[in-house]
């Protein structure tokens, strides 16, 4: 059978949280400067990309342990988690927000992997849709070129590395962060953290989400216009290790590296028939520069998307 749950909503308080948690300063989800945004559809702000698949892992997590697949993932050493969103709408304040997961389809050939078709709507209409797999190997960036940077911690926070085309952008977790993106996320906290047991997991998605933060730092560096020229994810595409994941501390530097990349082809989304050229290649690496997730950013133009509907 299918989940299906349409009880979740999220508020402006959800998104303002969820915001503050992760630094994320876009015009899209800010309740006093939405209105600047040129031509902007919405007639509001919108939630945040990551805070709606932050939601859609705690939903599978309850999955997993509904259908016991815990072990099944844990016998098969499937450490990667794979997420692969387009973004077909946007989720508003006060919408009901539905989340539909599909039967669990477990595979040994071509790959050992878990996985669960996935598709959100809000107001009624079609928001998110994609998957989320469990996996032995990463499967976005499976040969990372990553140059040899040195010392991360010597290269000065955001700026581009010397030498490379990458982008740098430095941020320290925190449980106290990891906390508030969950509550924004309409997720318990408990299900990762509790003091009085000595637990502290963090979610998939939180070290994800810190790099909405890291494309605009770059894009204010890049001088660019948020209000003429805002820009909408068009999909995501994350692989993140929950072996290194375990490992993570609170108080620990996350170092985000960033670069543009040429289009891929079968854009996805909302932007699917745009020629976009914001395509990000992105890593979170540890201190010891353990790549802790890798992923594939697009976004497209607003403007070229509102145009491309009048066709």
């Amino acid at each position: 059978m299918n989940q299906s749950d349409s009880s979740d909503v999220f508020n402006q308080i959800h998104i303002d949280v969820a915001r503050n948690a992760t630094d994320d300063f876009n015009l899209f989800h800010d309740r006093n400067r939405w209105l600047r945004i040129n031509r902007n559809p919405f007639n509001g702000p919108i939630a945040l990309g990551f805070q709606v698949e932050s939601l859609l892992e705690h939903k599978v997590f309850l999955h997993r342990k509904t259908h016991n697949e815990n072990k099944l993932i844990e016998d098969n050493n499937l450490r990667f988690s794979n997420y692969q969103f387009s973004f077909v709408n946007a989720v508003k304040p006060g919408q009901a927000i539905s989340v539909n997961i599909k039967k669990s389809q477990f595979t040994e050939e071509p790959e050992t992997a878990l996985s669960n078709r996935i598709t959100v709507k809000a107001g009624g209409a079609l928001a998110l849709l994609g998957y989320k797999k469990e996996s032995k190997f990463a499967l976005f960036l499976t040969n990372p070129n990553i140059p040899q940077f040195g010392s991360l911690i010597q290269h000065p926070d955001r700026s581009f590395i010397s030498g490379s085309s990458f982008f740098l952008k430095r941020k320290y977790i925190t449980i106290s962060n990891a906390k508030n993106f969950l509550c924004g996320s309409l997720v318990d906290q408990d299900a990762f953290f509790d003091p009085f047991k000595n637990k502290a997991v963090f979610p998939e998605i939180f070290p994800c989400s810190l790099i909405s933060s890291a494309l605009l730092e770059k894009a204010v560096i890049e001088k660019h216009d948020f209000e003429r020229n805002p820009l909408v994810y068009m999909s995501h595409k994350i692989s993140i290790d929950r072996t290194y994941l375990a490992q993570l501390k609170s108080g620990e530097a996350l170092y985000i590296i960033i670069r543009q990349i040429p289009a891929d082809l079968k854009n996805e989304g909302i932007g699917h028939a745009i020629n976009s050229p914001y395509h990000y290649e992105c890593y979170g690496l540890m201190e010891d520069k353990t790549i802790l997730y890798r992923a594939l950013i697009s976004l497209a133009p607003l403007e070229q998307i509102l145009n491309s509907l009048k066709k």
